[in-house]
């Protein structure tokens, strides 16, 4: 991960070189390093993921699910984020985690879009909120809300950390 890190930084470096005076750490998965790269940083990161905690807290939401890659959902970023906020982080059961990691790398990534895919993230978002009391999902994959946009078609609302961000 120190590789990663320091990867990360260097671009930032080179972008406050050229006059950056803040940068957008705007991909979920590689917050696993962004504190080390925050430290290593001449200019100020805004994190998608506090942006994301920012929101769901201003709706006044206090337990959400979370959506995205198998490293972001096994993480600690988001949980650690939104705990510090008094916020509850729900993690998918293990089998569903393999699910969306799998569909998110192998369909997601490659611009497939099937109504199966969705029929079933629909359904485990909804057994998170009947089963666990989540009040609303993250999704922390840029690709995710593709698959997801008309969620008001549904009864569950989504948090696009890419909107958000933005």
């Amino acid at each position: 991960l120190s590789e990663l890190a320091d990867y990360l930084a260097a671009g930032v470096e080179r972008l406050a070189r050229a006059g950056a005076v803040f940068g957008l750490f705007s991909a979920n998965t590689p917050h696993i390093v962004f504190d080390e790269v925050q430290r290593k940083s001449a200019i100020p990161l805004l994190s998608i993921v506090r942006a994301a905690c920012d929101r769901t807290k201003a709706l006044g939401l206090k337990k959400i699910g979370l959506f995205g890659t198998r490293f972001t959902m096994q993480a600690a970023f988001y949980p650690d984020e939104f705990q510090r906020a008094g916020i509850a982080v729900v993690r998918p059961k293990d089998s569903e985690q393999d699910f969306i990691h799998k569909k998110y790398l192998n369909e997601l990534l490659n611009g497939t879009f099937l109504p199966q895919t969705r029929a079933e993230l629909l359904r485990i978002a909804r057994r998170m909120n009947v089963e666990e009391g989540t009040e609303s999902m993250i999704l922390a994959g840029t690709e995710l809300p593709l698959l997801l946009r008309d969620s008001e078609s549904v009864d569950i609302q989504f948090l696009d950390t890419t909107e958000i961000h933005v």
